[in-house]
């Protein structure tokens, strides 16, 4: 990884994103930004109401426009939407400004840690496990895309932030000299 201008944690819902970041931002005294926060208050809306109202794609146009405005930015940690990796450009984006790190976890987790919020408009569904496993297949090859994956399904949120900063303060080996 180059020098890093901001941290991306990408992943699927419920895998620790946002807590993560927050907590990244913490001990690194960056700043933290929640994507989804950001696109909320910019709208002066929720996004249950944005996808319901003006649709998924109008989302995706947000999105990708809110992710463009912060990569010109320094020293932040952007907690990113679940589907921001499905947009080739996004990931362009986030490679070229910084770190992209997935965080993963079992469906089983997931669904644990996301059952008791309705505001998740993917999930409002009569099988929502079902829908994880289905989501979790058809985004792989975009989470792949990532510098990094962490799997956070026995990890606390503090174990997640220090492996990261692990991960990316990690000098790359001394070259030899001849």
């Amino acid at each position: 990884m180059k020098k890093l201008n901001n941290i991306y944690l990408v992943g699927f819902m419920g895998t620790g994103k946002s807590a993560a970041a927050r907590e990244l931002a913490r001990r690194k005294k960056w700043q933290f930004v929640d994507l989804d926060e950001l696109i909320e208050l910019k709208e002066k809306r929720p996004i249950p109401e944005i996808f319901a109202k003006s649709g998924e794609p109008y989302f995706r146009r947000l999105e990708k426009r809110t992710l463009k405005e912060v990569s010109l930015q320094k020293k932040f940690v952007v907690a990113c939407g679940g589907g921001i990796v499905l947009d080739a450009d996004n990931i362009r984006i986030m490679k070229e400004t910084g770190a992209m790190i997935c965080l993963s976890a079992t469906p089983e987790a997931i669904l644990g840690r996301t059952s008791r919020y309705t505001h998740r408009p993917l999930l409002n569904v009569p099988d929502p496990k079902r829908q994880i496993d289905l989501l979790l297949k058809l985004r792989a090859p975009y989470y792949a895309q990532a510098h990094k994956t962490i799997d956070t399904t026995k990890l606390s949120v503090e174990q997640v932030a220090e492996k990261i900063i692990k991960l990316i303060d990690k000098k790359p080996p001394a070259k030899k000299k001849r």
